[in-house]
């Protein structure tokens, strides 16, 4: 049988882990009470080391911030991993391929949708030449698994262009209001967008409750957008002011009934988040 070993499962990454239709471990070294307990309730074996987890996995799974990415990668080539290496991270795709560099066997990887609990609104997009034996892996699961033509960074494109309109638009629709706010022009725009933009403003409340929880996780992201905006020779401000929008907001971690009025408070004077 073969056997998955995931890195680090947060919780994105347990849900993966449980969809993983083979024999699945994680590391529980330098884990957080969190991360255990999420793993334990997923009903994951445990590998007490690093190394322990490398020696024993045929494939690897890195689900990790992306800013973290490269440092995971690193660990584990340099115990010398000859498996099959799976990058899952919200990466640009130069990023993605220089982590390829570090192994003989890689796929890249990227995750669109929500922690996979329900079928149909998670995707796992894979790319490279073991794609497809990777994807057998969830065959028949919670998770949506598709591969898709281009190798290493292929993958981490689609997520890149993904996150870049879904996320880089709500920072500019919470900035946009919290500008009108300061401005004194909040109510007139409310009023225009019901005229021709009806249900912009049930938007923008949705996205202030709901994105500000997780704010604090898309720093890297944003960079990563950024890089990858770069590298193509096109403006990398959308992934620039994402992320200052983001980092204002980023008190608001595990702040479950965060208000509009409060996200946007912190958007015009950062000193109050």
């Amino acid at each position: 049988m073969t056997t998955v070993g995931v890195l680090h499962p947060g919780a994105m990454g347990t849900t993966v882990a449980a969809a993983c239709t083979a024999e699945v471990i994680w590391c529980f070294a330098g884990r957080s009470p969190e991360s255990v307990s999420r793993a334990t309730s997923a009903g994951l074996a445990a590998a007490a080391t690093l190394e322990e987890l490398v020696r024993r996995s045929d494939v690897i799974v890195s689900v990790c911030p992306p800013d973290a990415a490269v440092e995971v990668a690193d660990d584990v080539a340099t115990l010398g991993f000859e498996g099959v290496y799976v990058d899952t991270n919200a990466i640009a795709p130069a990023t993605s391929r220089s982590i390829a560099d570090r192994f003989p066997r890689f796929v890249d990887g990227g995750i669109i949708g929500p922690p996979a609990t329900t079928p149909g609104t998670t995707r796992m997009y894979l790319s490279g030449d073991h794609a497809g034996d990777t994807a057998s892996l969830w065959e028949g699961s919670l998770l949506d698994v598709r591969t898709i033509e281009g190798g290493p960074g292929a993958a981490s494109a689609l997520k890149v262009a993904y996150a870049t309109w879904t996320k880089a638009s709500s920072a500019m629709l919470l900035a946009v209001r919290a500008m009108a706010r300061a401005e004194g022009v909040e109510e007139a725009l409310l009023d225009e967008w019901a005229i021709s933009q009806p249900g912009t403003r049930e938007r923008s409340e949705a996205t202030a409750r709901m994105t500000a929880p997780k704010a604090w996780r898309f720093d890297g992201e944003m960079a990563e957008i950024a890089a990858a905006f770069a590298s193509n020779s096109l403006p990398t401000g959308f992934g620039e002011a994402a992320r200052e929008v983001y980092g204002r907001i980023a008190g608001f971690k595990g702040v479950d009934d965060a208000t509009l009025d409060a996200v946007l408070q912190a958007l015009n004077d950062p000193t109050t988040a």
